[in-house]
């Protein structure tokens, strides 16, 4: 019972720091929530007061059915997805290889994948251009979910490499006795084993290609095509600034994304862990 009490006086400092950090976190997300709900007037005269006096939802309004901000909620939906679907297929394979073919080579290969996020991308948002433009690929949702790709592979293949090295051989190997390929091995022994680590790739290469703006910055130029984060720059004008539509924006982009996480964070923790433990 002392023991127990012990580890609770000795754990309070820092859950107490955990709560802060959540109460700040909160508060910030309550803050934009109900200043989006006020009117323009009293977010000109009382822009940090707390609880609006003067509720409308004009500012809704505005952003969806005027701005159009769920078409490029939708542009950037399905820019991330094309680009979680392509990069799960092609880094599972390729880990899979690199851990069954090629452990060695495989172990310096992935140091030199991962080493391509030393260099921040706005070192290569001039090359990067000027590939696009002679592929013909600016203002396409190829030229966006490409740029994506040669970012999300490489880290998810040297994710997924130290996942599918928890695999025991010994399982592969009576599969294989009784028959499977290695293509059968692949998908119906071995990755299901790593599948909390495969979701845990895919949420993150997600939220990352959800998240991206500089590239979606230099190659989509149609509003029609563009990002929800290019489409939420744009509503900061060069004078003025629409606070009332940029706060229902970021309400729109911001509540669904914070939902989604609660849902899927335990997957994440339990694909971290996974890879980690084992």
């Amino acid at each position: 019972m002392n023991r127990r009490l012990a580890r609770r006086f000795a754990a309070a400092p820092a859950y107490a720091f955990l709560t802060v950090l959540a109460v700040v976190w909160v508060f910030r997300l309550l803050w934009i929530l109900l200043s989006s709900v006020k009117g323009s007037t009293e977010l000109a005269t009382d822009p940090i007061g707390f609880w609006p006096t003067d509720f409308t939802l004009d500012h809704y309004t505005h952003v969806l059915f005027e701005l159009g901000i769920l078409g490029n909620l939708g542009n950037s939906l399905l820019i991330a997805l094309s680009t979680t679907l392509v990069t799960i297929v092609v880094s599972t394979t390729c880990a899979y290889g690199i851990v069954r073919f090629f452990p060695r080579v495989g172990q310096k290969l992935t140091q030199i994948l991962i080493s391509t996020y030393m260099f921040p991308p706005i070192l290569l948002a001039v090359p990067y251009t000027l590939i696009m433009i002679s592929l013909g690929l600016i203002n396409t949702y190829a030229g966006l979910v490409l740029a994506y790709l040669s970012f999300s592979i490489p880290y998810a293949v040297w994710m997924l490499t130290a996942f599918y090295q928890t695999v025991p051989l010994e399982i592969e190997e009576a599969a294989q006795v009784d028959g499977a390929g290695r293509f059968r091995v692949f998908a119906t022994i071995a990755s299901p084993i790593v599948a909390p680590g495969i979701v845990a790739t895919a949420i993150y290469t997600f939220i990352n290609s959800f998240n991206e703006f500089l590239f979606a910055l230099l190659f989509i130029n149609d509003s029609d095509r563009m990002p929800i984060t290019v489409a939420l720059y744009s509503l900061s004008g060069s004078e003025v600034l629409d606070w009332g539509a940029m706060l229902a924006a970021s309400v729109v982009v911001v509540v669904p994304s914070v939902l989604f996480f609660l849902l899927i964070q335990r997957h994440i923790a339990a694909g971290l862990s996974e890879g980690s433990v084992k």
